[in-house]
């Protein structure tokens, strides 16, 4: 296995606070299963800015940034049944990393965590 990318992202929780309070920004930024799960979590700050952090770093990863057609919603964030997150694999990025890296496998690791003023969160591409 050979790591393809490493990203890494610092948000300030006051700056996603201030964001969320728009729909519209919620609605570009977050896929529908990420608002929807959003509303079974008391601290609503960390939960976004944690997906927004983690977000960042997989585009950091992938090395483009938001370009080839990549959007913050496309990057998908869930949690297992233990609550570890996970990127969701979905058609489009798997596409983008198959003709970035020219390979057919992948998989993708995500750490997220938060403190009172600030979220991260580290994303690794590797081949499989």
């Amino acid at each position: 296995m050979k790591i393809l990318g490493i990203g890494v992202d610092v948000v300030e929780n006051k700056r996603i606070q201030k964001s969320i309070k728009n729909s519209l920004f919620k609605k570009r930024i977050y896929s529908s299963n990420e608002l929807k799960q959003s509303n079974s979590v008391n601290n609503k700050v960390a939960y976004f800015s944690k997906r927004f952090a983690a977000k960042e770093a997989f585009s950091k990863a992938l090395g483009t940034g938001f370009r080839m057609n990549l959007n913050f919603k496309d990057i998908e964030v869930v949690n297992d049944k233990m609550g570890k997150p996970y990127y969701v694999k979905n058609k489009k990025i798997t596409e983008i990393i198959q003709k970035k890296f020219k390979i057919k496998n992948f998989k993708c690791f995500l750490s997220i965590s938060d403190e009172k003023k600030y979220s991260t969160a580290f994303a690794i591409i590797q081949t499989s």
